[in-house]
């Protein structure tokens, strides 16, 4: 069963002259940059912060602060359930260049960053939803998720991956605004101060079923921790350079898409509840519509399950038993 799974990895520039393919989910979030009138002045400005927050991070023999530039990778995955011609867009992944503009070298970064899945969609948006339709309390499937983390481990051990990218990937999101975290005495140069949440949530136990595990961070400069989702050892597997390529980058989105937390105006001390309601923020030059977002991500969980879920619901359920 396993065999009959096989991925196609395309890429495409994150620039000033993007524009989302057909394939690219709407809730996704450089989709949502790139379209409107003023699409082209958002990714400018979106791109320019990024550099800017690099820079600052990667100070060292930097003293004019204009040394390095981040390129971006759109990296989506296709995935051909039985060998037949027919692909289902999978999962689309960033994944970060750094030029060096001292020595003229251009160095790989980290692949991962923002994570963007129907299937995920379609477990938050459409099956947990119908779960708890009609019930009094709140309740999780007891196999929520599994098929949507065994999938994504099958694409990170297979040869595709492999040949495609040299490092485990790294998934940089946001905090949880209905959790707490709590500062912790461990610094680490580049990501900053941890912190641990006093209790784990939906989206850990989730992303714990794609093999990947959590620390949160608050880099210097920022004002809010951010979640890694990770493989092996992140202060040890990745040099400072690749972390803060993941962290310029995601930053950056999240100052523009949770500028109550990202762009608040003070940052967060030793117990830390992040606040989606916080009017003490910054606003950036860049236009971002999160009630579309929001609404896309129904419609795209209904069109995963009409697509991928239903239609293959047999071989899923029969691989998913055999995989380990």
């Amino acid at each position: 069963m396993q065999n009959e799974f096989t991925f196609t990895i395309k890429n495409i520039s994150f620039d000033e002259n993007y524009h989302p393919s057909d394939n690219t989910r709407a809730t996704t979030n450089f989709a949502n940059l790139a379209r409107g009138n003023s699409r082209q002045q958002n990714l400018r400005n979106a791109l320019k912060m990024i550099d800017n927050s690099f820079n600052a991070l990667a100070h060292w023999d930097n003293p004019n602060g204009d040394r390095y530039s981040v390129e971006l990778e759109i990296i989506s995955v296709d995935m051909d359930i039985q060998a037949g011609g027919q692909s289902f867009p999978s999962i689309e992944i960033l994944k970060t260049n750094i030029v060096d503009h001292k020595t003229d070298k251009r160095i790989e970064g980290i692949v991962g960053n923002n994570f963007s899945s129907y299937v995920r969609d379609y477990d938050f948006s459409v099956r947990l939803l119908g779960h708890n339709k009609g019930q009094a309390k709140f309740t999780i499937p007891e196999d929520f998720g599994d098929l949507h983390g065994k999938l994504f481990k099958y694409f990170v051990n297979s040869d595709t991956y492999k040949q495609h990218f040299k490092k485990l990937p790294v998934i940089c999101l946001s905090v949880s605004d209905n959790k707490t975290y709590h500062r912790t005495e461990n610094q680490h140069p580049v990501l900053g101060t941890e912190y641990l949440p006093n209790e784990s949530s939906l989206t850990e136990q989730y992303f714990k079923k794609m093999g990947l595990q959590v620390r949160y961070f608050m880099p210097p400069n920022s004002v809010a921790p951010l979640a890694f989702y990770f493989f092996g050892d992140l202060l040890c597997d990745y040099t400072n350079l690749e972390l803060i390529g993941t962290i310029s980058t995601m930053e950056t989105f999240q100052k523009i898409y949770r500028p109550e937390i990202y762009n608040a105006n003070a940052a967060a001390g030793k117990c830390y509840q992040p606040n989606l309601k916080n009017l003490d923020h910054s606003l950036t030059q860049i236009v971002y519509d999160r009630e579309e977002r929001s609404k896309l991500a129904v419609e795209q969980g209904k069109f995963a399950e009409e697509h991928f879920i239903k239609p293959y619901q047999t071989v899923l359920d029969q691989w998913a038993a055999n995989y380990a």
